[in-house]
């Protein structure tokens, strides 16, 4: 195994050619992540478009910032505690509905890993996956049915992948030591009854895990463990899936059920002490946005960018025109779809002082000067643009 890996690695190497930051016009590219890159300032809304929801807020509705899910007619938010509230609303922010169905029973969910959202099914899949379950509502809350998740998965990572499954990832596998698993960390499982469909398929060398534990303490037997909020091992690429095994050299897009390169990272991962890992954020027709970072407790990132139109890599700062001064627009944001690859959530006190302040122009300047600062949160969504 180790030895074709080697030759699939070198022959990947060999067709990507180019040399720098230069890449050639193959459909997938080569980044050195211990190279210095020259920098590169992008302007959001000149790649992207951005739709600002403002989310009501009254006396049953005030919510978290914890972006969910987005749909077509619905947003998905939740709090970051362990409350089991679910907000639906729809696209232009108005609340429809709270759903709580927190608990032990057996039509009830114990915590909230991740929410996906199937509006052509009208279907909620509630993601418990320290239960090793996911509960299916409809989208106003009515159990549908439960499908069971084997006890040596851990599924965090979730999307709608078709009509008849969904696409997940196994933490345990990605990020422990020894994997509870032996097999693959991505999969396909049936939205009917959670049993895989298909294993996909990704060759490595040796399993690598992005997580710092600390020594265990003598006196509690406990030990803390450490790793960036940014690892996400399923990117939505439009249509497709690119899939980030972090123990490979090679990043995936997973397109019709067939696996093509798309990113090839230099030296190997293998070869690195301490490792240095490259992770996706977000996937634009001419953009991939990545980051190098190297697994100290400190995770301290490099921010890449390859411009395929440049065919060239670079270190990056983006900006929203939405602001008079120069604000940074955060791109590594779980992804929400193939639609909606990133959101940011704006705190409404912090978008009042901003506004009275002068600092907001455009579509943003409307949106804060309709807000209390006591309201729920504004959503803001980084579309691809049509």
């Amino acid at each position: 195994m180790k030895s074709m890996y080697s030759i699939l690695f070198i022959l990947l190497l060999f067709m990507a050619g180019g040399e720098g930051n230069k890449q050639s016009a193959d459909d997938f590219i080569t980044v050195d992540v211990t190279a210095k890159y020259p920098y590169k300032k992008l302007i959001l809304q000149d790649f992207m478009d951005v739709e600002y929801i403002p989310l009501e807020t009254n006396d049953e509705f005030v919510c978290g910032n914890f972006v969910r899910a987005v749909g077509r007619n619905h947003v998905i938010v939740t709090n970051r505690s362990n409350d089991g509230n679910i907000y639906v609303f729809d696209r232009k922010g108005r609340a429809l509905r709270k759903i709580n169905r927190k608990g032990q029973g057996g039509e009830e969910y114990n915590g909230l890993s991740s929410i996906v959202l199937d509006e052509d099914n009208n279907e909620l899949f509630i993601n418990d996956s320290y239960s090793n379950k996911i509960q299916v509502y409809d989208l106003k809350g009515n159990f549908k049915r439960k499908l069971s998740t084997n006890k040596d998965f851990l599924f965090v990572d979730m999307y709608n992948f078709d009509e008849e499954h969904l696409i997940c990832h196994d933490s345990f596998n990605d990020n422990s030591t020894v994997a509870f698993h032996a097999g693959q960390s991505f999969m396909l499982i049936s939205k009917l009854d959670g049993s895989i469909s298909k294993e996909i398929q990704i060759p490595y060398e040796e399993k690598k895990s992005i997580v710092i534990k600390t020594p265990k303490d003598e006196k509690t037997g406990l030990y803390h463990a450490f790793m960036p909020s940014t690892v996400h091992p399923i990117v939505p690429y439009f249509a497709d899936y690119a899939l980030n095994e972090i123990s490979a050299d090679t990043i995936y897009c997973f397109s019709d059920h067939m696996m093509k390169p798309l990113v090839v990272r230099t030296p190997s991962v293998c070869s690195m002490t301490p490792e240095r890992f490259l992770l996706l954020s977000l996937l634009t027709d001419r953009y991939y946005f990545m980051e190098a970072i190297t697994k100290e407790i400190e995770f301290s990132p490099t921010d890449l960018v390859y411009d395929k139109q440049e065919k060239a890599l670079f270190r990056y700062k983006v900006y929203n025109s939405d602001y008079t001064n120069d604000k940074e627009a955060f791109l590594k944001s779980t992804p929400l779809n193939g639609e909606i690859p990133s959101c940011q959530y704006l705190e409404a006190w912090e978008l009042v002082q901003n506004y009275e302040g002068g600092r907001l122009k455009g579509k943003l300047k409307e949106v804060a000067a309709k807000l209390d600062s006591e309201d729920n949160p504004v959503i803001m969504l980084i579309k691809h643009k049509k």
